[in-house]
């Protein structure tokens, strides 16, 4: 009488799975990189003309003065736009945004903020998205369109006058400029917090899986 003996040979390992995508890792990091340079080189460019009774420290802008900070915004601007319409016309195609951010429902959002609140939320499947990364991720899609048609109009408001106009004119299209700046810095904070909180999602976002 034979016996079969199974040894680890003959096992093979089931692969880990894939959470984020090559593109979406590399689109990811650089809209990252480029989003930095953006912000900082735009308080650099925002001190020489406040909207506001206050101006950021010159320690955490870039560019030096008004013309660098220009040089900086504009080249980062490029990387961003192209990077960034890349990623929306990716996330269309494949059918990832309707996979990953929808639906999105009042009722889910408020359920998973009390989680989030109560440090209940569960983050077992990374594939998945709950109601407060769709809501975060969806809104900061948004807030991306509009700082680059604001940004746009402010660049070329003769040239864009159709785009400024949508705006109302040229000082609404700042401060819709600032106020989603300061959204997009609300976000980083928020989303910065959740990979330490969930650090195995950094990781996804490192390697992929």
């Amino acid at each position: 009488m034979s016996s079969l003996t199974v040894t680890d040979e003959h096992i093979s390992a089931k692969p880990a799975k894939v959470i984020q995508p090559v593109w979406v890792r590399v689109m990811h990091w650089t809209n990252a990189f480029a989003m930095i340079l953006m912000i900082l080189s735009g308080w650099q460019i925002y001190n020489a003309s406040p909207l506001f009774n206050f101006s950021f420290p010159r320690e955490y802008t870039l560019g030096g003065w008004l013309g660098g900070g220009l040089l900086w915004h504009f080249a980062a601007m490029w990387l961003l736009m192209v990077n960034g319409l890349a990623y929306l016309i990716a996330g269309f195609a494949t059918g990832r945004f309707a996979k990953k951010l929808l639906p999105i429902t009042p009722t889910g959002v408020l359920h998973d903020v009390r989680a989030a609140l109560t440090f209940k939320l569960s983050h077992d499947d990374l594939s998945v998205y709950n109601y407060v990364q769709r809501t975060l991720y969806a809104g900061i899609i948004v807030v991306g369109v509009l700082i680059v048609l604001s940004g746009l109009s402010m660049w070329k408001p003769v040239q864009l006058h159709w785009l400024v106009t949508l705006f109302g004119d040229y000082p609404t299209a700042r401060y819709v400029h600032f106020f989603c700046m300061a959204a997009i810095c609300a976000f980083l904070v928020i989303h910065v917090l959740l990979a330490l909180l969930v650090p195995k999602s950094l990781r996804a976002m490192i390697i992929g899986r």
